[in-house]
């Protein structure tokens, strides 16, 4: 690789070629468009509707405890800790790393990329341009790794890696958008075809949040919140726990059988580790 091209801002390159504040004005409009398609995600299915409904009715169920502020700003803390910084849903630890990569490399990369757009471009930019390269080749890996050797359907299922459907809109457009920024910035940058190939694929993954799973991100650490007050104050969303020591929890459970059985049950059947999500 040439010296000094990590430290170079790939967009100072565009200087000259392409109308003033072009990219300015390019990023203020994929903002607004994961603004709009986030509201109207959660307008179509409802989420944001259910949550409060679903909310508002745990904490005025007669059985639920009371929860106290100290006791509640614990709560938050786990869940930002553990649900959100370290992506705890994830009980598949090669799953969990590959998401961690995508998501603080996703992070860095748009960080560094608004910086370097905003500000004055030059030449030499220092450390910014290598964050940059750093969080695009972190999304690349923790995205190829999944769609190539994770993903359930591959994994498990045996399906071709190169099978795509709609859900795949958020990853597949994701890995699209840093590979080819990468390849355009080691190019040497500049206005050329694999610049608008990089657009276009960018313009995708910000501008298709109504049918893909970027808006998922912004509701998720909300409903990880919700499910551990409700976890918290008895109601468990109406469902069982995970223990049967309570006697109230045993006479839950929906077979009658098991209403009886003992925590532990043996070791089952002999068979292959689970690979899923």
């Amino acid at each position: 690789m040439r010296g000094g091209l990590l430290e170079t801002n790939p967009f100072a390159s565009l200087a000259g070629l392409l109308p003033a504040n072009f990219m300015k004005a390019y990023l203020v409009v994929m903002v607004l468009a994961v603004i709009v398609g986030t509201i109207l995600d959660m307008v179509h299915k409802g989420s944001a509707r259910y949550f409060f409904a679903n909310s508002r009715k745990s904490r005025t169920r007669k059985d639920a405890r009371q929860i106290g502020g100290g006791e509640m700003l614990s709560i938050a803390a786990r869940t930002a800790v553990v649900d959100v910084l370290a992506s705890g849903e994830f009980c598949n630890p090669r799953r969990r790393l590959a998401h961690l990569l995508t998501m603080y490399g996703f992070i860095l990369y748009l960080v560094t990329t608004a910086i370097m757009v905003f500000r004055e471009a030059t030449p030499g930019s220092g450390i910014v341009p290598v964050l940059w390269w750093i969080g695009a080749l972190m999304v690349a890996v923790g995205g190829y790794w999944f769609w190539f050797f994770i993903r359930v359907d591959v994994a498990a299922e045996g399906n071709t890696p190169f099978r795509v459907v709609r859900a795949d809109l958020f990853v597949l457009s994701l890995v699209a958008s840093v590979t080819l920024g990468l390849v355009w910035a080691f190019a040497g940058g500049g206005a050329g075809v694999l610049f608008w190939l990089y657009l276009f694929a960018t313009t995708v993954l910000f501008g298709t949040v109504f049918w893909s799973k970027l808006a998922h991100m912004f509701f998720k650490p909300a409903a990880a919140f919700e499910k551990r007050v409700s976890l918290a104050n008895g109601t468990a969303e109406n469902l069982p726990t995970q223990t049967r020591d309570d006697p109230a929890q045993q006479q839950r459970h929906s077979m009658e059988l098991l209403r009886e059985a003992p925590m532990d049950m043996g070791l089952g059947i002999e068979r292959e580790a689970p690979r899923h999500y």
